[in-house]
């Protein structure tokens, strides 16, 4: 009977033994689609990985690069069949095509606590529903070369805080002569020429759409006095190229302001340019004007199984010191956490500092799963009229009437 009982026990703790390691292998693993794959950010990508890992033992995060180049494509064609990963990084404007579709999942529960704590949850929101949260931010600000307003004759503290201050110094650096130009002024060049009319359109008062989001206004009289503008500036004293072409003179001594975003800041320091650098808000009528918004949300696929391991991560990849983090190996400006824009590795650097405060004074364009055509049309506008194919009138009303046949396309 002893012997008996020795080996009952004997099974039951052998069985303890068993099911203890059958439950600490079990784990979950999340698929995460992303596309920050350059050699001076993966690593930082890697360890906070490693770290999520070790802090949650029963998840693992097994991850797949992806490029902008057909990234996009792959995401739709895996939605499609059935096959899409349990969370990813997404571009803003692709949300309201995914969330649309019925891909993602809705997060507005699971991220109401957060409302306050970060910035960009316009880019995420479809239909008053949250579908992602915003991880990196991105906007465009006013470069300028300090040393070509000088030579120009204009005062070493000089700020352009109107647009008809920033025309009057890019004419009299324009007078300088020599191959040196006042403006840079993008070319026709897809998904980016909008992004640099917009901020001026803005920052006029001008509104793409009615405040109750029904119908398009985009050739209001501010929409027209908006382009008039800059087509003034691209006629009088523009440099016209691609958006690479425009950056490259600018970092040549060549054009005295150009809009660009953080990533000038990370060339300059990387290529060890040495340029007398001005950077500020975009101007208005009034200072300050408004800025492009976009980023890159994490979302959730709606199918996944995981959730709740996925959205875990997804808080701790977002977290203040993660955000700042990831903003220093990256040589960014762009965290979508409030406590983070207020970490020293910011407000140190006045460029950085620029972008932050632009950050918080930006607009995005709609979440709207037809929002590329809208682009296209807005694209379309700006490029006639800059070129003197269309009067600036007449280009901006045929793109109101495309946009507006979109949203009626668009009902039910």
């Amino acid at each position: 009977m002893l012997r008996g009982n020795m080996c009952h026990r004997f099974v039951l703790v052998l069985l303890s033994i068993v099911l203890l390691s059958c439950a600490t292998v079990a784990k979950e693993t999340v698929e995460w689609w992303q596309f920050w794959t350059d050699p001076g950010i993966k690593p930082t990508i890697e360890a906070m990985i490693a770290e999520f890992e070790a802090a949650n033992p029963d998840i693992d995060i097994n991850v797949t690069d992806l490029t902008w180049a057909d990234g996009q494509e792959k995401i739709v064609i895996a939605f499609s069949a059935g096959t899409a990963p349990d969370m990813l990084e997404v571009g803003s404007d692709w949300i309201a095509q995914f969330a649309a579709n019925g891909y993602l999942a809705d997060l507005s529960a699971q991220i109401a606590p957060d409302s306050g704590k970060f910035k960009g949850w316009g880019l995420a929101t479809y239909d008053g529903k949250v579908y992602g949260k915003p991880w990196i931010l991105g906007t465009r600000v006013l470069f300028g070369n300090r040393d070509l307003l000088k030579r120009a004759g204009i005062d070493s503290t000089f700020v352009p805080l109107s647009l008809s201050a920033l025309q009057g110094a890019a004419l009299m650096v324009q007078k300088l002569g020599n191959g040196v130009f006042g403006w840079g002024s993008n070319t026709a060049e897809k998904h980016r020429l909008y992004k640099k009319f917009l901020p001026i359109f803005w920052s006029f008062g001008a509104q793409l759409f009615t405040d109750d989001n029904r119908y398009c206004i985009i050739s209001s009289e501010k929409g027209i006095a908006a382009l008039n503008y800059y087509k003034r500036l691209n006629d009088t004293c523009g440099y016209v190229a691609d958006q690479r072409g425009i950056e490259d003179a600018f970092l040549d001594g060549k054009i005295g302001f150009i809009i660009s975003g953080d990533w000038l800041l990370k060339r300059i320091d990387l290529e060890h340019r040495k340029i007398n650098l001005m950077t500020t808000l975009i101007p208005g009528p009034k200072y300050p004007g408004r800025s492009f918004l976009g980023g890159e949300m994490l979302v959730v696929n709606e199918k996944t199984k995981n959730r709740e391991a996925a959205i875990k991560f997804i808080d701790f990849i977002t977290s203040p010191a993660n955000q700042v983090r990831f903003c220093k190996a990256n040589r960014s400006a762009n965290p979508s956490s409030v406590e983070a824009q207020a970490d020293p590795y910011f407000s140190g650097n006045p460029h950085l500092v620029t972008f932050i405060k632009q950050i918080n004074s930006s607009v995005c364009p709609p979440v709207d799963p037809d929002w590329p055509l809208m682009e296209d049309a807005i694209e379309k506008a700006v490029e006639d009229a800059l070129f003197g194919r269309r009067l600036v009138a007449t280009a901006l009303r045929d793109a109101q009437v495309k946009i507006a046949a979109l949203r009626n396309h668009a009902k039910p």
